[in-house]
């Protein structure tokens, strides 16, 4: 018996040493710009898991801004109506991740185009308390006209301490106001990292794992993912279960350029973090309804 304790002990002990080596996040906060408005609705997936993988990894205190809707200005290739639903979508995908993965009380998840004043407003406030041992990370899961407009309302001095984490130059050069090198311009330093559609937008079989779980959490995490993958405003998301932005704060959380973090991070690193957090809090037990007295 004490035999088969130790042994348990020490697999726990190896994977506990496993995750704290893949959770190295450098010093500073981060801010998230995600869009989920425009044709694409891949945010909907990169929205649920990287509000999960910033709670599992212990982090949730250091984001301090979340926008989604990015897209100021509706694209052709999105009706009206469906533009209204995406809204409410990623809305959706945000207060019903936080709230299930009881985390970010802290925060308020901005539309930015219904809520575009408040949403600049926050932006400039995380932008305004950064000082080079308290750097802002901002993470471009969209247009960069949001963050355009946030740096243009701040000042200067404070740009040198801002790092904007980018993948995909669809979202860089996708501005309705600011293209990609009038954001460089501003002076904030360039963080760039391989397209991460190649290793986490995948055969949505590859999520059968989180379908079938028994945690409701995580079954959560794949309804969301599979919101955009029934979606049929785009074509390319069929059979697909993607979560790419996801990409950028999985690079944070591993160390970005800091620390050696991971530039094409995958599902496995996604699945370990994630189910050792489930492991260590699982699911409260409900007991049976109470009878009401007579």
């Amino acid at each position: 018996m004490k035999k088969n304790v130790l042994v348990i002990f020490l697999l726990l002990f190896s994977f506990y040493q496993s995750i704290s080596q893949t959770i190295n996040p450098p010093k500073g906060r981060i801010a998230i710009v995600a869009d989920g408005n425009s044709p694409d609705p891949d945010d909907l997936g990169g929205t649920a898991i990287t509000i999960a993988l910033l709670k599992a990894a212990g982090l949730e205190d250091r984001l301090v801004h979340y926008s989604h809707s990015c897209d100021l200005v509706r694209d052709d290739r999105i009706s009206e109506k469906a533009e209204k639903e995406r809204h409410h979508l990623m809305q959706v995908a945000c207060d019903m991740t936080a709230r299930r993965w009881d985390a970010f009380n802290h925060l308020t998840f901005f539309d930015a185009v219904w809520q575009k004043e408040a949403t600049i407003n926050d932006l400039c406030w995380a932008i305004n308390t950064s000082t080079k041992e308290n750097p802002l990370w901002i993470i471009e899961a969209g247009e960069p006209d949001i963050i355009g407009m946030a740096l243009q309302k701040t000042p200067k001095e404070k740009h040198k301490f801002i790092k904007v984490i980018t993948h995909h130059p669809a979202n860089d050069n996708a501005g309705d106001f600011y293209t990609w090198q009038q954001i460089l311009d501003f002076g904030i330093e360039e963080v760039r990292i391989p397209d991460q559609n190649i290793n986490l937008k995948l055969p949505i079989s590859d999520w059968d794992w989180a379908k079938n779980h028994a945690d409701s959490r995580i079954q959560l995490l794949w309804t969301i993912g599979k919101l955009a993958e029934v979606d049929n405003v785009v074509r390319f998301q069929k059979g697909k279960w993607d979560c790419s932005d996801a990409g950028m704060i999985l690079y944070w959380i591993t160390g970005a350029n800091v620390n050696n973090g991971l530039k094409a991070g995958g599902l496995e690193v996604v699945k370990k973090i994630l189910l050792y957090f489930i492991k260590l809090n699982p699911e409260p037990k409900r007991g049976p309804k109470r009878k009401k007295k007579k």
